[in-house]
This record gives C-alpha cells, sequence and structure tokens, in this order.
C-alpha cells in the first residue's frame, strides 16, 4: 500500500510554520466519510446523498456541504487516515493527544500541549479552551494548562464578574488570606488536584480583571453573522472560537455531539450537517476576511469513520480503516485531497496515520513534535510518538 508523502523536520526546506493558533472541530461519535468529504456516489454502499461540485475543478463532497463547497479552495482533506483504535473513548484519547491510552501515563490533550508550549503566562485568558463539553486534560503537565470549559456559548459565562459588594481590592485580600490559609496544607499535599485548585483561581483573577474577556460576548457581533454561524451551541461556538483567536488565544476545540449513527444515519447526519454546514464555512469566510486565516490552523475531525457498508437499520458502524478530516489555514495548502479510497472504503493510496496528523499540526504551530516533556515520575515522553511531517500538506 503506497504511503502519503512524508519528511522530517530537516527536510521542510521549502515550508515554515505560519499558524499562531489552532481551532478544532470535534464531531464525538465518528462521522461518516461517505456522507461528507468522501461521497461514493451511485455505488451500493454510497447511500443516498448526491455529490456536488466545489469551488475546485474536479473535488467534490457530499450534498450535505453546500457552503463549505463554495470554501474548498481553503480546505485540504486526507481522505485516507487509519488508525487501530475502534473503540469510543480509546479513539477519541488517541486523537486528543496523539497517544493510545494506558494505565500508566495521563498524556496532555494536545490543546494543554499547545497552551504549554506557546502560551505566555501572563496572558489574561486561558490558552486552552473547550466549548460544549470538557475534554482531557493536561495529563501530567501542569495543571494550569487544563481547558478551560464553556459549557454553553449561548448563555453568559458563569462567575467571570465579581459579585455583588465585590471589588479588586477585596478581591485581591481575600485571595491572599485563601493563600495563606493553604499554604500549610499545600505544602503537605502536592499534586495535580493541589494545582488544578491553584490555577483556578490563578485564571479566575487574571480573566475578571481583563478587557479580552469580552471574547465571550457574542451579542457585540452583528446578528446577521451570528444567523450565519447558526444559532445554536456548535455554530455559536465556532463564532466564539473566532473572537478568542482574535484575541490571542492559542487553542480553542468546540464538540459537536451526535455522530455514533449505528441507525438511521442518513437522516441524523442531513440535521447534523445543517448544523456542521454553515458553522464551518463561516468560520473559514470570517478568518480570512480578517485575514487570521493564514495564522490560523482549522482541524474538523472525529475519533473515527463510518463503514462504507449500510447496516439493516439503515446505519452505519464504527470504521478506523478509511476515514476523513479536513484542514484549513496556518500554512495548510488549500484545495486538495490527500490519499484515495476505494468504493469498499479501502485506503489504496497515502495513508496517513494519527501521529502524522500530530506532527504536522506541531509544524504548522512551530512546536518540535520530537521533544521531550516530562511524566511525573520524570519518564521522558515525545510530544509526539513516531509521527512524521506529511509533505503535500505545506507544500
Amino acid at each position: 500500500m503506497k504511503q502519503a508523502q512524508l519528511m522530517t523536520f530537516a527536510q521542510t526546506t521549502q515550508a515554515a510554520p505560519l499558524a499562531e493558533h489552532c481551532i478544532v472541530m470535534f464531531m464525538n461519535g465518528g462521522p461518516s466519510q461517505l456522507d461528507t468529504f468522501d461521497p461514493k456516489p451511485n455505488t451500493p454502499n454510497g447511500g443516498p446523498f448526491k455529490a456536488v461540485s466545489t469551488s475546485v475543478p474536479g473535488l467534490q463532497f457530499a450534498e450535505t456541504l453546500p457552503l463549505l463547497a463554495e470554501q474548498a479552495h481553503h480546505l485540504a482533506v486526507i481522505r485516507s487516515m487509519v488508525t487501530k483504535e475502534g473503540n469510543h473513548e480509546r479513539a477519541r484519547y488517541l486523537l486528543h493527544t496523539g497517544y493510545a491510552p494506558t494505565g500508566s501515563v495521563k498524556h496532555p490533550t494536545f490543546g494543554s500541549l499547545v497552551s504549554h508550549h506557546l502560551g505566555n503566562e501572563s496572558f489574561e485568558l486561558p490558552h486552552c479552551i473547550n466549548i460544549n463539553s470538557p475534554s482531557f486534560n493536561s495529563g501530567f503537565l501542569n495543571a494550569s494548562h487544563d481547558p478551560f470549559v464553556v459549557s454553553n456559548p449561548l448563555e453568559p459565562i458563569d462567575d467571570i464578574e465579581y459579585p455583588e459588594q465585590m471589588d479588586a481590592h477585596r478581591f485581591q485580600n481575600r485571595l491572599k488570606m485563601l493563600q495563606d490559609l493553604e499554604k500549610d496544607f499545600l505544602r503537605n499535599r502536592s499534586g495535580r488536584s493541589t494545582e488544578a485548585h491553584q490555577a483556578i483561581y490563578k485564571k479566575a483573577d487574571k480573566m475578571i480583571n481583563s478587557e479580552r474577556k469580552k471574547a465571550f460576548e457574542l451579542q457585540e457581533e452583528p446578528v446577521a453573522l451570528r444567523q450565519a454561524y447558526g444559532m445554536n451551541q456548535f455554530g455559536q461556538g465556532c463564532l466564539m472560537a473566532r473572537r478568542l483567536v482574535e484575541r490571542g488565544v492559542k487553542f480553542v476545540e468546540i464538540s459537536l455531539d451526535g455522530w455514533d449513527t449505528h441507525n438511521d444515519n442518513f437522516t441524523r447526519v442531513g440535521d447534523l450537517m445543517q448544523v456542521v454546514d454553515p458553522a464551518f464555512a463561516s468560520l473559514i469566510n470570517d478568518l480570512s476576511e480578517r485575514e487570521l486565516l493564514d495564522k490560523t490552523l482549522v482541524i474538523w475531525m472525529g475519533e473515527f469513520g463510518r463503514t462504507p457498508k449500510i447496516n439493516k437499520d439503515e446505519g452505519r458502524d464504527h470504521f478506523p480503516n478509511g476515514w476523513s478530516m479536513a484542514l484549513a489555514g496556518g500554512g495548510v495548502r488549500g484545495g486538495q485531497v490527500i490519499g484515495q479510497t476505494d468504493n469498499e472504503g479501502k485506503v489504496i493510496s497515502g495513508q496517513v496515520s494519527v501521529q502524522d496528523v500530530f506532527a504536522s499540526l506541531c509544524f504548522a504551530l512551530g512546536i518540535d513534535h520530537n521533544h521531550e516533556n516530562y511524566s511525573r515520575s520524570g519518564r521522558p515522553i515525545r510530544v509526539v510518538s513516531e509521527g512524521q511531517l506529511i509533505q503535500p500538506l505545506f507544500a
């Protein structure tokens, strides 16, 4: 089987890191590649969705993506993703950390790695933010890099203002008193939980007093733009992500549940894509118009794909052996497809591993994927294990 063109960092003479920020749209449950970015029209496995032309001659998406099809010149679509993990939890862990789960080490989620390697400690907002649902945490890294979770972007952020009858002076006095009271306790009980406790207070203190917190206030945006993204949690989460990177946040993940389509796949995917398509397309267009796309790496992915074969319940089952991922911005060359699958879903060219993707994301952001961080027991652990740069992404 042919492999995708891969190269080491030393060989990247014609490419350079451009990305300063990263936005991940994560589709919890595993989206069907055949009904999104790798359609197989007029085949037994194709399903009812037709293929539509895009802004790139010869490139087709499923008809579930009419708006994003107009933005295809910005997209690099990998159609040949392969992983050994077909269980939801294990695959999610892999797609968030670059490592298969083990019982001995808790690896940091990619957003925490970005915060650790690129974040400025004096910055007032967290550099790793999850929107709609919590993700994995910073693992063996310091708990200060744990994701800040926005549970619902349609609602105000809780506890981001001082309580009534409280001001900055009184708050600082109370914070100092708390630190004094906890000093002995923390000295004797060091560990991740105490780190997390302290990190929460430090983050809250900086955010409450920062003008950058206005990034969470979506009502500042024109109504027409909010409607273009979609007046739902995912669409408004994507808009919030744009506002956050615009103000300097390094990493934002927006999640959307509901992709575990073992039954009624086509109705459910159709409904989900009515949420994804306008949000994804608006995000790309918005970043481009604000001249942010070149320095913002955007990724759309799930933990695996769905079987080409349609089951008896009109659904598609788990399929880690050939699925799709879409990337844009941050130095990625748009208007291309990497890899190919046949009508049976088998990868026939350009196989790409999760580790290859992580190495490539690191390159785009200027992080050395061979760098070793240290676990809490002192064990050196590379940012990415074994991955290599995917040359066509940046050629």
